[in-house]
């Protein structure tokens, strides 16, 4: 079985059609879709409509539910952009996206971790200024059980990795598809970057020996979406939908 992994499109219709152009190419039976779907200065409509029609299984990111458990007045500013230019019924759509699911045998799907939506699975911010990558141990007491599920699927970070787990289960990243830097201040500021502006997304297959990974970096036209970002009024964005780089928190 080959699957297709996506995470955090963040409303970024470019990257997503650069991955969707290149998938024909992989052969995936399947294609699993990690949140974090439409925030951001981009076209959050245009996307959601994009992967409504796509009915790809969907995890709730932490961006998708804070779109639905609040007023525009108090979401961040990549929410709010989001949340006045979607309609009810992509409302309804990400309403009915579960926080963890199954989609496939033996496997389970996250945003962060099963249990937070807003954990990082894969890395610790260790101070102000200090994102490392997490042990195989401590990447195991955040996920925490999963019963049945050898291979577990998360984003969250934007950060392509795989780590293998001291009990073998084995733990992907495929990076994000359309936001390739951000900052944050949740539990220490610290900044997240991935180093080049590419659509990022991950292929797994379950062979004789175990499952496998390849992950892929996909050009696009990065400089128009963040020309889209700056017209916007976000140079932070554009900063990195150009580069991949971003400066400190």
């Amino acid at each position: 079985m080959r699957i297709a992994v996506l995470a955090d499109i963040h409303g970024n219709l470019r990257a997503l059609e650069a991955v969707l152009a290149d998938l024909p190419r992989r052969g995936a039976d399947l294609v699993v879709n990690l949140g974090d779907c439409l925030s951001g200065p981009l076209q959050p409509a245009e996307v959601a409509d994009r992967l409504m029609a796509l009915g790809w299984p969907t995890v709730r990111g932490n961006h998708d539910r804070q779109l639905l458990d609040r007023p525009v007045e108090a979401m961040i500013p990549s929410d709010a952009f989001s949340a006045v230019r979607l309609t009810a019924a992509h409302r309804d759509w990400l309403g009915g996206l579960p926080p963890v699911l199954h989609p496939a045998e033996g496997i389970l799907a996250c945003h962060g971790t099963p249990s937070d939506d807003l954990a990082y699975a894969l890395e610790v911010v260790a101070g102000p200024h200090h994102l490392r990558p997490a042990t195989a141990a401590e990447a195991a007491a955040r996920i925490g059980a999963t019963p049945g599920a050898g291979l577990i699927l998360c984003g969250h970070s934007h950060l392509a990795r795989v780590v293998r787990l001291p009990d073998g289960r084995l733990v992907v990243n495929p990076g994000s598809v359309g936001h390739p830097g951000y900052t944050d201040t949740e539990p220490h500021p610290h900044v997240v970057f991935a180093g080049a502006p590419h659509a990022r997304y991950a292929v797994v297959e379950r062979g004789p020996s175990g499952w496998s990974v390849e992950f892929h970096a996909l050009p696009y036209d990065w400089d128009a979406a963040a020309a889209d970002a700056r017209a916007a009024g976000r140079a932070d964005w554009a900063q990195a939908l150009a580069t991949g780089q971003l400066g400190p928190a």
